[in-house]
């Protein structure tokens, strides 16, 4: 994807950085060149992001184009609200107290280049700043009365950069496109960007290692261009086309911060964020499940008023589960009535509502996983030895997993594929791992997971590079979709 420096007048950009095309406004708005570029990373240098100034215009019909502007128009907007300004304020609150607190005077004024100051002591609250504005260069200004607070952030024209700042923030600016995420690295037929959020040093990773490395080999195959971002790129969401995460997810955590900043960004997402909303929540999904008539093991919704009820209702062994739990966690068998009181309590502590459901033994779990309302694999998940759970932790978080079957779709059993699908699309058209029980006749769904595991080796077996490919054909289609201007 090619890279485009826009300024007013190219004769005046004081900044030489080696490797980068500078290009005026008018000629970026009027020429043909420009307006029949599938795609390109458009960086607004422009004087002002005044509405319909010249420097609005550009990141206005970049975004018509199917550019990606840089400051997009929901930025520059950002800029000019008071609201915006005053919650960006409140949420950096203790960031700005302890930058600034060692300023005499009642006001304060931020240059900010690519999320850096010249003075280091600057430079958390200048990234901070810059993940929350997404333009070049930034001017804040601060003001004092009992406590600092942010009262305007806007754009600086690089003629106004001060001559003794400009060699630094020609390393800055040098800096930030030198890195890998820009097209002097990428390959120059790679239609589209994705960006897999991933971090290779948690170990409850929806994928491994090598299966990153099959989800990006796929994407190259298909012209998407891939990149590994972390928690730390957030600023960086909108520098792609589309955003893939192989984090394990939740509402409190930075991967449903990240999908939603994806979605308002115009990016296709997997997952999306109100599929993390829903699957993360097994209070709803309880609801949700039984309002659609799909069989799941008994279940109550608990709280205060009907811990009572649990063992009259469920029966001894019954297993309680937190709403948000995950990868086996926050779900506990009990098996003797004082038990029951001593776990609702301590759930109770932390939420609402919590559920209870009936214990169902079986040797093995199914997981179907589906995405774009299809089934993509389908696994027998073996419970861990000696233990009623696919995975056994011991007192020191050591984990003990069972083994993993993977079987062709066709042939697995058709209830449990139906009754998969059927459980999924309630949710959305996502990626998605249903668990589910298959007890005689009578298949249970257990419970909808978005992001499910995609390891190489397990869920992989039966498919192998195909099931990455599959998965990439949709990514692919999303886009396609989307430059045409068409939703799902």
């Amino acid at each position: 994807m090619p890279i485009l420096i826009v300024v007013n007048n190219p004769q005046e950009w004081p900044l030489e950085v080696p490797g980068v095309t500078v290009t005026a406004a008018k000629s970026y708005l009027t020429e043909a060149q420009y307006g029949d570029l599938d795609s390109a990373k458009v960086f607004n240098f422009c004087r002002s992001y005044r509405y319909q100034s010249i420097g609005y215009y550009v990141s206005l019909l970049a975004a018509a184009r199917g550019h990606k502007p840089f400051p997009n128009i929901t930025t520059i907007q950002d800029m000019k609200s008071p609201t915006m300004i005053r919650l960006m304020s409140d949420e950096l609150e203790e960031l700005i107290q302890e930058s600034l607190a060692g300023i005499r005077s009642n006001k304060f004024t931020l240059s900010i280049y690519f999320g850096k100051n010249l003075a280091r002591k600057y430079d958390r609250l200048s990234q901070e700043l810059f993940k929350q504005v997404q333009a070049p260069f930034l001017r804040a200004q601060f003001v004092r009365n009992d406590h600092w607070d942010l009262r305007s952030i806007g754009p600086i024209s690089a003629m106004e950069i001060p001559a003794p700042h400009r060699p630094f923030v020609i390393d800055v600016t040098t800096e930030f496109f030198g890195q890998r995420r820009f097209s002097i690295q990428r390959k120059t037929f790679d239609r589209y960007d994705l960006a897999i959020l991933y971090e290779p040093a948690d170990k409850n990773q929806a994928s491994d290692d090598g299966a990153i490395k099959k989800f990006a080999k796929a994407a190259n195959q298909l012209g998407i261009g891939t990149e590994i971002i972390t928690k730390e790129d957030y600023n960086r969401v909108a520098e792609f086309d589309a955003l893939f995460l192989r984090e394990t997810t939740g509402v409190n955590h930075h991967t449903y911060r990240f999908s939603r900043r994806a979605q308002a960004e115009g990016l296709v997402v997997v997952d999306d964020p109100e599929s993390i909303v829903k699957c993360a929540n097994k209070v709803y999904l309880a609801e949700l499940l039984d309002h659609h008539k799909i069989l799941t093991p008994k279940t109550m919704i608990v709280h205060r008023d009907n811990v009572s009820e649990i063992i009259p209702t469920l029966g001894l062994p019954c297993v309680l589960k937190k709403p948000d739990s995950s990868f086996s966690q926050g779900v506990i068998k009990v098996d003797e009535p004082a038990d029951v009181e001593r776990h609702a309590e301590a759930l109770l502590e932390k939420t609402d509502l919590f559920i209870a459901q009936e214990f169902l033994p079986t040797s093995f779990d199914w997981r179907v996983g589906i995405f774009d309302r299809k089934p993509l694999y389908a696994c027998q998940y073996f419970m861990a030895a000696k233990h009623w759970q696919i995975v056994n932790r011991d007192e020191n978080q050591e984990e003990n997993y069972g083994r993993v079957k993977t079987l062709p779709v066709e042939l697995a059993p058709t209830t449990v594929v139906r009754t998969a699908l059927k459980a999924a699309n309630l949710i959305g058209d996502g990626l998605y791992g249903v668990d589910l029980k298959k007890i005689g006749r009578q298949v249970y769904v257990i419970e909808i997971n978005d992001n499910p595991t995609i390891q190489s080796g397990s869920e992989d077996m039966v498919l192998k590079d195909e099931l990455y490919r599959r998965i990439m054909e949709v990514f692919l289609q999303r886009l396609e979709r989307r430059r045409q201007g068409l939703t799902r």
